[in-house]
Protein backbone atom coordinates (compact mmCIF):
# COMPACT_ATOMS: atom_id res chain seq x y z
CA UNK A 1 0.00 0.00 0.00
CA UNK A 2 2.36 2.70 1.24
CA UNK A 3 5.56 2.73 -0.80
CA UNK A 4 9.02 4.27 -0.86
CA UNK A 5 8.98 7.77 -2.33
CA UNK A 6 5.37 8.55 -1.34
CA UNK A 7 4.74 12.14 -0.29
CA UNK A 8 3.49 12.09 3.31
CA UNK A 9 1.48 14.87 4.95
CA UNK A 10 1.92 15.15 8.70
CA UNK A 11 -0.18 17.02 11.25
CA UNK A 12 0.51 17.41 14.94
CA UNK A 13 -2.30 16.75 17.40
CA UNK A 14 -3.58 19.34 19.86
CA UNK A 15 -5.02 22.85 19.82
CA UNK A 16 -2.15 24.24 17.74
CA UNK A 17 -1.74 22.20 14.57
CA UNK A 18 1.55 22.16 12.65
CA UNK A 19 1.39 20.82 9.10
CA UNK A 20 4.40 19.29 7.42
CA UNK A 21 5.45 17.39 4.32
CA UNK A 22 8.06 14.68 3.90
CA UNK A 23 8.80 11.55 1.89
CA UNK A 24 8.93 7.91 2.85
CA UNK A 25 12.56 6.84 2.53
CA UNK A 26 12.57 3.35 4.04
CA UNK A 27 10.31 0.80 5.72
CA UNK A 28 11.36 -1.92 8.14
CA UNK A 29 8.49 -3.96 9.54
CA UNK A 30 6.25 -1.73 11.61
CA UNK A 31 8.59 1.26 11.36
CA UNK A 32 8.69 3.93 8.66
CA UNK A 33 11.59 6.25 7.98
CA UNK A 34 10.87 9.75 6.66
CA UNK A 35 13.30 12.41 5.52
CA UNK A 36 13.14 15.40 7.86
CA UNK A 37 9.68 17.00 7.54
CA UNK A 38 9.35 20.56 6.26
CA UNK A 39 6.77 22.93 7.72
CA UNK A 40 4.17 23.59 5.00
CA UNK A 41 3.77 27.22 6.06
CA UNK A 42 7.33 28.37 6.72
CA UNK A 43 9.26 25.99 4.45
CA UNK A 44 11.66 25.29 7.31
CA UNK A 45 12.73 21.92 8.66
CA UNK A 46 10.46 20.90 11.51
CA UNK A 47 11.92 19.55 14.75
CA UNK A 48 9.88 16.73 16.24
CA UNK A 49 10.60 15.40 19.71
CA UNK A 50 10.55 11.68 20.48
CA UNK A 51 7.03 10.59 21.37
CA UNK A 52 5.33 13.30 19.27
CA UNK A 53 1.96 11.98 18.08
CA UNK A 54 1.03 12.72 14.47
CA UNK A 55 -1.66 12.14 11.89
CA UNK A 56 -0.10 11.03 8.60
CA UNK A 57 -1.84 10.93 5.21
CA UNK A 58 -0.90 9.96 1.67
CA UNK A 59 -2.44 9.19 -1.73
CA UNK A 60 -2.29 5.79 -3.42
CA UNK A 61 -4.05 4.89 -6.69
CA UNK A 62 -6.40 7.88 -6.55
CA UNK A 63 -7.45 7.14 -2.97
CA UNK A 64 -6.25 8.92 0.16
CA UNK A 65 -5.41 7.24 3.45
CA UNK A 66 -4.43 8.37 6.90
CA UNK A 67 -3.05 6.73 10.02
CA UNK A 68 -1.98 7.68 13.53
CA UNK A 69 1.72 7.48 14.25
CA UNK A 70 4.38 8.47 16.77
CA UNK A 71 8.00 9.61 16.43
CA UNK A 72 10.30 6.91 17.79
CA UNK A 73 13.77 8.13 16.87
CA UNK A 74 16.18 10.03 14.65
CA UNK A 75 18.57 8.26 12.27
CA UNK A 76 21.70 9.57 10.56
CA UNK A 77 22.62 7.52 7.50
CA UNK A 78 23.01 8.81 3.93
CA UNK A 79 20.36 11.40 4.78
CA UNK A 80 18.93 12.45 8.16
CA UNK A 81 15.68 10.61 8.90
CA UNK A 82 13.08 10.23 11.61
CA UNK A 83 11.54 6.87 12.46
CA UNK A 84 7.83 6.54 13.22
CA UNK A 85 5.42 3.74 14.03
CA UNK A 86 3.29 2.18 11.29
CA UNK A 87 0.05 0.31 12.15
CA UNK A 88 0.15 -1.76 8.97
CA UNK A 89 -1.83 -1.56 5.73
CA UNK A 90 -4.82 -3.28 7.31
CA UNK A 91 -5.23 -0.44 9.82
CA UNK A 92 -5.11 2.46 7.36
CA UNK A 93 -8.17 4.73 7.37
CA UNK A 94 -9.47 5.32 3.87
CA UNK A 95 -10.37 8.96 3.32
CA UNK A 96 -11.88 8.18 -0.06
CA UNK A 97 -12.18 5.34 -2.55
CA UNK A 98 -11.84 6.04 -6.27
CA UNK A 99 -13.73 9.32 -6.01
CA UNK A 100 -12.37 12.11 -3.85
CA UNK A 101 -14.37 13.50 -0.96
CA UNK A 102 -16.54 16.31 -2.33
CA UNK A 103 -17.19 19.28 -0.07
CA UNK A 104 -19.96 21.85 -0.56
CA UNK A 105 -18.25 25.24 -0.41
CA UNK A 106 -18.35 28.62 -2.16
CA UNK A 107 -14.91 29.73 -3.33
CA UNK A 108 -14.16 32.74 -5.50
CA UNK A 109 -12.31 31.68 -8.65
CA UNK A 110 -10.96 33.28 -11.82
CA UNK A 111 -11.33 31.40 -15.12
CA UNK A 112 -9.00 32.00 -18.06
CA UNK A 113 -9.14 30.41 -21.53
CA UNK A 114 -6.33 28.22 -22.85
CA UNK A 115 -6.68 29.47 -26.44
CA UNK A 116 -8.52 32.81 -26.25
CA UNK A 117 -11.94 31.25 -26.87
CA UNK A 118 -13.52 33.70 -24.41
CA UNK A 119 -12.69 36.60 -22.11
CA UNK A 120 -11.50 35.75 -18.59
CA UNK A 121 -14.18 36.02 -15.91
CA UNK A 122 -14.80 35.35 -12.23
CA UNK A 123 -17.21 32.81 -10.74
CA UNK A 124 -17.83 30.78 -7.59
CA UNK A 125 -17.75 27.08 -6.81
CA UNK A 126 -20.63 25.11 -5.34
CA UNK A 127 -18.40 22.19 -4.36
CA UNK A 128 -14.84 20.96 -4.73
CA UNK A 129 -12.82 17.75 -4.47
CA UNK A 130 -9.29 16.74 -5.42
CA UNK A 131 -10.69 15.42 -8.70
CA UNK A 132 -12.67 18.46 -9.77
CA UNK A 133 -15.34 20.95 -8.79
CA UNK A 134 -18.70 22.37 -9.77
CA UNK A 135 -18.83 26.04 -10.69
CA UNK A 136 -21.72 28.46 -11.09
CA UNK A 137 -21.52 30.38 -14.38
CA UNK A 138 -23.59 33.22 -15.84
CA UNK A 139 -25.30 32.08 -19.03
CA UNK A 140 -23.73 35.06 -20.80
CA UNK A 141 -20.18 33.64 -20.74
CA UNK A 142 -18.97 31.92 -23.88
CA UNK A 143 -17.25 28.95 -22.29
CA UNK A 144 -18.49 25.62 -23.67
CA UNK A 145 -18.38 21.93 -22.68
CA UNK A 146 -15.00 20.28 -23.39
CA UNK A 147 -13.20 23.63 -23.20
CA UNK A 148 -9.92 23.33 -21.31
CA UNK A 149 -9.39 26.29 -19.00
CA UNK A 150 -7.02 27.64 -16.38
CA UNK A 151 -8.61 28.34 -13.01
CA UNK A 152 -7.15 30.33 -10.12
CA UNK A 153 -8.34 29.11 -6.70
CA UNK A 154 -7.81 30.66 -3.28
CA UNK A 155 -8.21 28.09 -0.49
CA UNK A 156 -8.60 29.55 3.04
CA UNK A 157 -7.21 27.31 5.78
CA UNK A 158 -7.95 27.40 9.50
CA UNK A 159 -4.51 28.79 10.32
CA UNK A 160 -5.62 31.91 8.37
CA UNK A 161 -3.21 31.08 5.58
CA UNK A 162 -4.59 31.23 2.03
CA UNK A 163 -3.16 28.84 -0.57
CA UNK A 164 -3.35 30.10 -4.16
CA UNK A 165 -3.53 27.40 -6.82
CA UNK A 166 -3.41 27.66 -10.60
CA UNK A 167 -5.06 24.53 -11.99
CA UNK A 168 -5.80 23.24 -15.46
CA UNK A 169 -9.34 21.92 -15.87
CA UNK A 170 -11.87 20.72 -18.42
CA UNK A 171 -15.51 21.82 -18.56
CA UNK A 172 -17.58 18.61 -18.55
CA UNK A 173 -21.16 19.77 -19.16
CA UNK A 174 -23.81 22.30 -18.14
CA UNK A 175 -26.63 21.70 -15.66
CA UNK A 176 -29.57 24.02 -15.03
CA UNK A 177 -29.17 26.06 -11.86
CA UNK A 178 -31.87 27.32 -9.50
CA UNK A 179 -31.38 30.85 -10.83
CA UNK A 180 -32.34 30.89 -14.51
CA UNK A 181 -29.55 33.36 -15.29
CA UNK A 182 -26.87 30.84 -14.29
CA UNK A 183 -25.79 27.29 -15.05
CA UNK A 184 -23.79 24.80 -13.02
CA UNK A 185 -20.74 23.34 -14.76
CA UNK A 186 -18.91 20.28 -13.37
CA UNK A 187 -15.21 20.49 -14.15
CA UNK A 188 -12.41 17.92 -14.04
CA UNK A 189 -8.88 18.80 -12.98
CA UNK A 190 -6.24 17.87 -15.57
CA UNK A 191 -2.55 17.04 -14.99
CA UNK A 192 -2.80 17.85 -11.29
CA UNK A 193 0.63 17.34 -9.70
CA UNK A 194 0.91 15.62 -6.34
CA UNK A 195 1.72 18.75 -4.32
CA UNK A 196 -1.38 20.59 -5.58
CA UNK A 197 -3.52 17.47 -5.19
CA UNK A 198 -2.44 17.12 -1.57
CA UNK A 199 -3.25 20.81 -0.94
CA UNK A 200 -6.81 20.34 -2.22
CA UNK A 201 -7.21 17.10 -0.24
CA UNK A 202 -6.01 18.85 2.91
CA UNK A 203 -8.48 21.70 2.35
CA UNK A 204 -11.39 19.28 1.81
CA UNK A 205 -10.41 17.20 4.82
CA UNK A 206 -10.23 20.32 7.01
CA UNK A 207 -13.62 21.53 5.78
CA UNK A 208 -15.09 18.09 6.43
CA UNK A 209 -13.89 18.19 10.05
CA UNK A 210 -15.40 21.67 10.53
CA UNK A 211 -18.74 20.54 9.13
CA UNK A 212 -18.81 17.54 11.45
CA UNK A 213 -18.10 19.77 14.44
CA UNK A 214 -21.01 22.00 13.43
CA UNK A 215 -23.29 18.99 12.93
CA UNK A 216 -23.72 19.73 9.22
CA UNK A 217 -22.64 16.23 8.20
CA UNK A 218 -22.79 12.91 10.01
CA UNK A 219 -19.77 11.24 11.53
Amino acid sequence: MIKIGDVINLETKGSVVERMKCKLVEQKGNKLYFDYPVNSETGRTAYLMLGTELIASFVNNESAYRFHTEVTGRVKENIPMISVTYPGDEHLIRIQRREYVRIDTSLDIAIHPMNREFEPFTAVTSDISAGGAAIILPKTVKVKPNHEVTIWFSLPFQNEKIEYLKLKAKIIRFIDAENEQFVKAPIQFIDLDEVKRQTVIRFCFEQQILMRRKGLIAE
